[in-house]
C-alpha cells in the first residue's frame, strides 16, 4: 500500500486493506505492528475505517447524504408548473402541501431548485428590489461645516389647508441657522432662501443633507446650490432616519408647551416660529450637546462651559467624598458630530 503521498486509493483497495488490519488485530496481532506490514500509518487505518471517509481532495466528486435525486428535483418542477399553482410563490405552495398532508421540500428548496431551472422570474410590472445605498459619511468638527434641511406642514383652522416651515440646522450645534414659512413647498422658494442665507453666511464648502422630497432634488435648485458653493447630499427614499437632526428638531417643534393646535394665519405661524427660534437657539438645553443651547455650542463656549461644571462638582466632592462614587459623571464638549456614520465609526464611538 505504500507509495508517494497524495496518490489516490480507491475505497476498494481502502476496504480490502482495513478487513485484513481487522481480521489480524482479532488474531491477536498489534495494531501498529498489523499497519507497518501494510505500510500505512494507524491514523489512515483509522480514516480508513470511517466509512463516511470518501475523497476528499479539492474538486473532488462528493457524495452529499442531503442532496435532492434528480427525480425528486423533477417532482418539484411537476408541482410547482400545476395549474393550480400558476399565481402561487413557493411559500404558498409549501403551505398549500403541508394543509394537503404532503411535505415535498422546504421553500428555500423550491427557490433553488427553480432558480436552476431559470424559473424565477419578476412579471412585466414588477421589478426586482434595488439595493439603495447608504448616503456618505458626514462628519463635523466646528459649526457651519454639515447643514440639514427639511420642510414641515403646520396646519391652519381650514381643514386640508397646510402652511410649510422651511428649516436648517446646524448639525455641529444645533442651532436653527434659517427659517421660513410659506404657503406652498417648491424648490423656487427653497431657491430663493438660500440665496438670501448667502448675506448672513459664508456658503462656500457647506455639506448640505436632505430628504428627497420635490423641492431638494429640483434641477435647478441643485444648480442654485453648487452656484453658491453649497455640496448636496440626499436620504434614501423613505429613509428618514438618514435625516435625524431635521426630524428631531421638527418633533422638538411640535411637542414643545406652546405649540398651536392650529395657526389661524401666516402672520401668526411666522411670529410665533420667530419665538420658537429664539427660545431653542438661545435657551433650550440641548440634551444631544451635553445640555447647553444651541446659540453657546456655535459660539464656541461649550468647553468652557463644561470646565465650569466639573469645577463645581470637584469642589462639592472635596466637601463630601464620602457621598460620591469613583465613576462621577464628568462634563465633556463633543469635539465631532458625524451624519449617517458608518459601521466602522460607529463601532468607535462605542468603544470610546
Amino acid at each position: 500500500m505504500g507509495g508517494r503521498r497524495g496518490r489516490l486509493i480507491t475505497q476498494d483497495l481502502r476496504d480490502l486493506a482495513v478487513s485484513l488490519l481487522d481480521e489480524a488485530i482479532s488474531d491477536g496481532a498489534r495494531r501498529s505492528e498489523a499497519c507497518n506490514v501494510m505500510d500505512i500509518s494507524v491514523r489512515t487505518y483509522h480514516r480508513w475505517s470511517d466509512s463516511s471517509c470518501g475523497d476528499k481532495r479539492k474538486g473532488a466528486v462528493k457524495k452529499v447524504k442531503r442532496k435532492l435525486a434528480e427525480y425528486e428535483r423533477q417532482e418539484i418542477l411537476r408541482i410547482a408548473c400545476e395549474d393550480r399553482f400558476v399565481d402561487c410563490n413557493p411559500y404558498q405552495i409549501v403551505v398549500t402541501l403541508l394543509d394537503e398532508g404532503v411535505y415535498i421540500a422546504s421553500v428555500s428548496t423550491f427557490y433553488r431548485v427553480l432558480r436552476d431551472a431559470d424559473m424565477i422570474h419578476h412579471r412585466k410590472r414588477s421589478y426586482p428590489a434595488r439595493k439603495q445605498n447608504k448616503p456618505p459619511e458626514l462628519a463635523a468638527t466646528g459649526p457651519n461645516q454639515v447643514w440639514s434641511w427639511d420642510i414641515t406642514f403646520l396646519k391652519t383652522d381650514v381643514n386640508g389647508i397646510f402652511l410649510y416651515c422651511y428649516m436648517i440646522v446646524d448639525v455641529w450645534s444645533r442651532k436653527i441657522v434659517g427659517w421660513e414659512i410659506h404657503e406652498s413647498e417648491s424648490s423656487e422658494l427653497a431657491e430663493q432662501m438660500f440665496r438670501r442665507l448667502k448675506i448672513i453666511h459664508k456658503l462656500e464648502g457647506i455639506r448640505l443633507h436632505s430628504d428627497n422630497g420635490n423641492p431638494m432634488k429640483g434641477g435647478t435648485m441643485i444648480m442654485t446650490l453648487y452656484a453658491l458653493g453649497v455640496i448636496p447630499s440626499f436620504s434614501r427614499p423613505r429613509v428618514s432616519d438618514d435625516n435625524p437632526y431635521s426630524e428631531s428638531l421638527f418633533k422638538t417643534l411640535k411637542y414643545t408647551a406652546g405649540y398651536p393646535k392650529y395657526f389661524k394665519d401666516i402672520h401668526q405661524a411666522r411670529v410665533w416660529m420667530a419665538d420658537f427660534v429664539n427660545w431653542y437657539n438661545n435657551e433650550h438645553k440641548h440634551s444631544g450637546i451635553s445640555y447647553i443651547s444651541p446659540a453657546q455650542r456655535h459660539c464656541g463656549d461649550g468647553s468652557e462651559i463644561m470646565e465650569k461644571r466639573n469645577k463645581v462638582i470637584r469642589k462639592a466632592i472635596s466637601k463630601t467624598p464620602e457621598r460620591w462614587s469613583s465613576d462621577q459623571k464628568i462634563w465633556e464638549d463633543q469635539k465631532h458630530v458625524y451624519l449617517n456614520p458608518s459601521l466602522e465609526t460607529k463601532k468607535q464611538l462605542i468603544s470610546a
